[in-house]
C-alpha cells in the first residue's frame, strides 16, 4: 500500500506541477492576479510540493540507502523555504490586487513587487527552490545507484526541479513546457515503481 501511495504521490505531484501553469494567468497585472484562476495555479503548485516532498520520503522506503534519506530531508527543508513565498503569492498579492481593481488604485499593486523582491523573502524563496532542485537530484542519483528502479526513471524529475528557477525568466510557453517536465517526470518515476513492486517483477528478483 505505501508503494501505491508513493507511485500516486509522485504522479498526482507532477500533474499539478503542470495545471500549475496551465491554469494560472500568464500577466502579470491586476486583473491577472485578481482572479480565481491565480489562486487555483498556485494552490495547485503548493499541493504540487507537498506531493513530491512525500514521495521522495516514499522513495527512500523503497531504496532504503543513505542517499535516498539525504534526498527526502533536502526535499522537505526546500519545500518548507518555499511554500510560504507561494502562500503570500496565492492570497496575499491576490487580495491586494482584488483591493486595487475595486478601489480603482493602481498604484496599491506596487506593493506586489515590493513583497516578490523583498530580500528576506526573495532569499529564502530561492534557497528553497535551490534545495528542491538538490534533493530531487540526489533522489535521481539513488535511482541510478540502485538495481531496484531503471536508472533513467528519476532524470526528467530531477531536470525538472534544477530548471525551476531559469524558467521564470523565459517566456510564458516556456513556464508550461517546464511544467510539462515535471509531469513527465513524475509519471515515469510513479510508473517505474509500479513496474518495480508488480508480482511479475518481484518473481524475477
Amino acid at each position: 500500500m505505501a508503494l501505491r501511495l508513493t507511485s500516486a504521490a509522485f504522479a498526482a505531484g507532477g500533474v499539478l506541477f503542470f495545471i500549475y501553469p496551465a491554469i494560472r494567468p500568464s500577466g502579470d497585472d491586476a486583473a491577472a492576479i485578481a482572479s480565481t484562476a491565480w489562486v487555483a495555479g498556485h494552490a495547485a503548485a503548493m499541493l504540487g510540493f507537498v506531493l513530491i516532498g512525500l514521495a521522495v520520503l516514499g522513495l527512500h522506503q523503497v531504496l532504503g540507502d543513505r542517499t535516498s534519506l539525504r534526498a527526502a530531508a533536502v526535499t522537505w527543508a526546500g519545500a518548507g523555504l518555499t511554500l510560504p513565498y507561494y502562500g503570500a503569492e496565492t492570497f496575499g498579492l491576490n487580495v491586494i490586487a482584488q483591493r486595487s481593481l475595486r478601489d480603482q488604485a493602481p498604484a496599491l499593486m506596487e506593493l506586489a513587487n515590493q513583497f516578490r523582491f523583498e530580500p528576506l523573502a526573495a532569499t529564502m524563496f530561492a534557497v528553497g527552490l535551490l534545495l528542491l532542485a538538490a534533493g530531487a537530484i540526489m533522489a535521481a542519483v539513488a535511482v541510478w545507484r540502485s538495481d531496484v528502479l531503471p536508472r533513467w526513471s528519476a532524470i526528467a524529475l530531477a531536470s525538472g526541479f534544477a530548471l525551476f528557477i531559469p524558467q521564470f525568466f523565459g517566456p510564458y510557453p516556456l513556464r508550461i513546457a517546464h511544467g510539462a517536465l515535471i509531469m513527465i517526470g513524475g509519471l515515469w518515476l510513479a510508473g517505474a515503481l509500479v513496474k518495480a513492486t508488480s508480482p511479475a517483477a518481484a518473481g524475477t528478483r
